[in-house]
């Protein structure tokens, strides 16, 4: 009997490999696959480059004079500043967006490929300019609006103190609304209107949220564990030692629910913005506030190392801790009862 049925569990086990190898295969001919094949390729190719990036930022900072002014100026001054770290979440940034033609063009193809078969193709809402005008003033506000008095009550109870950094009305610009509303545009572009978009047309709504933002949170998070120091910045196999570094940084609990639940409860609220509404309006509002407000915060405030808030609380600054994770879901309602008092459609399939 052990004879009669070793052919018949063989010929079982290697029908289920074959079935394993055709979903592997029917992913990776899919969009989704396509996104992920673009996230990994951005990361590997950031490793790769960051090196020559860093070496070049800190050259460019060295040969602009100090007393430089403009876009030169600054350009120069935060590439003097920035260490390795920064440079790789820039840098993956810079080859994420490289890398978007390639994705596109295989996204056309496997458009072509749906078409050959006769398969439907999602149809876009149509957007109206001013619809979006109000969900971005509104994400804005109630964002950052929540972040500030989120930090008002932590100064009351002893957590932050200020500064006494004076901040003028230039500075306020320069330092927090620009950077925040660039960071929206480009952000909310790349992760809610592309990854997102095309996560939408092969899973349901509630999954390609869940992934996009976690893939949201992973390459925020891409830093090591505080205190890591790359050996030797310049060689070529810097970027990949960092890689190491922060995947090994995951495996703290801490930061693990700190930082990163927050940042992908973030995701996760951008994510069903763009899925309620159809646009990224109002995603782009949020994000613009929650950035703009976190940065004026911290421009005049900073956390006391023994204050009475537990560090799980509330982490170094707003955007970690238990407590900012409860603003999100505060956040959540808000937005959900402007969009029910603008009678705005709900977009989910």
């Amino acid at each position: 009997m052990i004879r009669a049925g070793f052919p018949v569990s063989v010929a079982g086990h290697r029908a289920r490999n074959a079935a394993q190898a055709r979903r592997v295969t029917r992913f990776f001919r899919s969009e989704a696959g396509a996104v992920l094949l673009w996230v990994v390729a951005s990361v590997l190719l950031a490793a790769a480059v960051v090196p020559w990036l860093y070496l070049g930022g800190k050259h460019f900072a060295g040969v602009v004079a100090d007393d430089a002014g403009g876009l030169i100026g600054w350009l120069a001054s935060a590439s003097g500043r920035a260490g390795f770290g920064r440079y790789y979440n820039r840098c993956l940034l810079l080859c994420a967006l490289v890398l978007v033609p390639v994705m596109m063009r295989r996204m056309r193809t496997l458009r072509l490929e749906r078409l050959a078969a006769g398969m439907a193709l999602p149809v876009r809402p149509v957007q109206v300019w001013w619809r979006n005008a109000v969900l971005w003033l509104g994400g804005a506000v109630i964002a950052g609006g929540l972040v500030w008095c989120l930090g008002l009550v932590l100064a009351e109870v002893g957590a932050f103190a200020g500064s006494g950094v004076k901040l003028t009305f230039g500075k306020a610009l320069t330092k927090a609304v620009f950077p925040a509303m660039g960071a929206s545009v480009v952000e909310e572009t790349v992760f809610r209107g592309l990854l997102l978009g095309l996560w939408l047309r092969v899973a349901r709504p509630w999954a390609a949220c869940l992934g996009s933002s976690l893939v949201f949170a992973v390459m925020h998070f891409l830093s090591p564990a505080p205190g890591y120091v790359i050996a030797d910045p310049t060689s070529p196999f810097a970027g990949f030692e960092l890689l190491g570094a922060m995947l090994l940084h995951y495996t703290d609990p801490r930061f693990f629910v700190a930082d990163f639940l927050t940042l992908a409860g973030v995701g996760l609220v951008l994510a069903g913005a763009r899925v309620r509404t159809g646009s990224l309006g109002l995603s782009m509002g949020l994000h613009c506030g929650w950035v703009a407000a976190f940065k004026l915060y911290h421009l005049t405030h900073y956390r006391l190392a023994d204050g009475p808030v537990d560090p799980l609380l509330v982490g170094d600054s707003l955007r970690s801790g238990i407590l900012p994770l409860a603003m999100l879901g505060i956040t959540a309602g808000l937005c959900h009862l402007l969009l029910r008092w603008r009678h705005f459609p709900d977009t989910r399939n």
